[in-house]
């Protein structure tokens, strides 16, 4: 049993300017017509947004945001013959929670139940951050599900490095605290600010602010389950054809280089500039990358 409901979404396509120097999403507004519903998961609903028509596409979200990450470019894969459908995560945006702390593994098993609701025997498998983990596990559990794979950002760590960057989500996502006066929302918008760099909208930022704290989980689920996740030996079992990118501006960009050596024989493409938030910077150039290799 599923639950949807038809919406007609007026989405905002932020429009980078294209310098490395100057990376700010200006926005104009398109409509296309969007498809959000609900699928029986193995965990609960499972909340989703849909183009609807075209060569279908899955877009996963990176922590701790929700589908509506890819805001920006749902109208531009849509445009390109691609059927982009969003899944939020369980715990972040409309989708139910686990009853336990979930990895990486956990979260790959909701995507059948969204295909097989929406009648889709495969699709191309598209993730970004904490996303990347989910699509590279997807195309491990389910291979015969997934067409082809991109990750934006290989989380490709030492031993080393995952204990450092788990010891980060202890001692900061875990340790959040919610202030009697509410600044920790102001904290949050400063802080999300800073790391979208130059010219950040505010208007943006307040919507990554409040996306992040949309969720009926914990935050730092995500970032826990990505780095207990080890992309590394889950990228070296890839057997479908795969691209994998990264921006300059990337903060694991060094990361994500390193799947040129773990994997040659991979496609690699890096955008210049940017941080985290690339797929808003620069919207257009990250569609026609992906469309491309997915096209070729």
């Amino acid at each position: 049993m599923s639950l949807t409901r038809r919406a007609l979404a007026s989405l905002a396509a932020l429009v980078p300017i294209g310098s490395a120097l100057r990376a700010r999403a200006e926005s104009t507004t398109v409509s296309i017509p969007m498809e959000r519903g609900y699928a029986r998961g193995p965990y609960g609903l499972v909340h989703y947004r849909d183009t609807g028509k075209g060569k279908p596409l899955v877009l996963f979200h990176q922590a701790p945001m929700t589908s509506r990450q890819f805001e920006s470019v749902y109208p531009l894969f849509a445009a390109k013959g691609f059927r982009a459908i969003g899944i939020d995560m369980p715990g972040f945006g409309g989708s139910d929670v686990t009853p336990f702390v979930p990895k990486i593994e956990d979260w790959a098993k909701v995507v059948p139940p969204v295909l097989d609701h929406l009648g889709i025997k495969q699709a191309d498998m598209v993730g970004h951050h904490t996303g990347s983990c989910v699509a590279t596990e997807v195309c491990l559990q389910f291979p015969s599900r997934a067409r082809n794979l991109v990750i934006h950002a290989a989380l490709l760590v030492t031993e080393e490095e995952r204990k450092a960057r788990l010891a980060r989500v202890e001692g900061g996502e875990k340790a959040f605290v919610y202030k009697e006066d509410g600044s920790h929302l102001t904290d949050s918008f400063n802080g999300r600010k800073r790391m979208y760099g130059a010219d950040a909208d505010p208007k943006l930022i307040t919507r990554y602010v409040i996306e992040s704290f949309t969720g009926s989980g914990p935050n730092w689920y995500g970032h826990n389950a990505a780095y207990v996740y080890n992309h590394t030996e889950a990228l070296k079992k890839v057997k479908h054809r795969t691209q994998v990118m990264s921006n300059s501006g990337d903060m694991v960009n060094e990361l994500t280089q390193r799947a040129k050596t773990l994997r040659p024989d991979m496609s690699y493409v890096e955008l210049p500039g940017g941080n985290v938030d690339i797929v808003d910077q620069s919207s257009q150039a990250w569609v026609d990358a992906i469309t491309k290799f997915l096209s070729a």
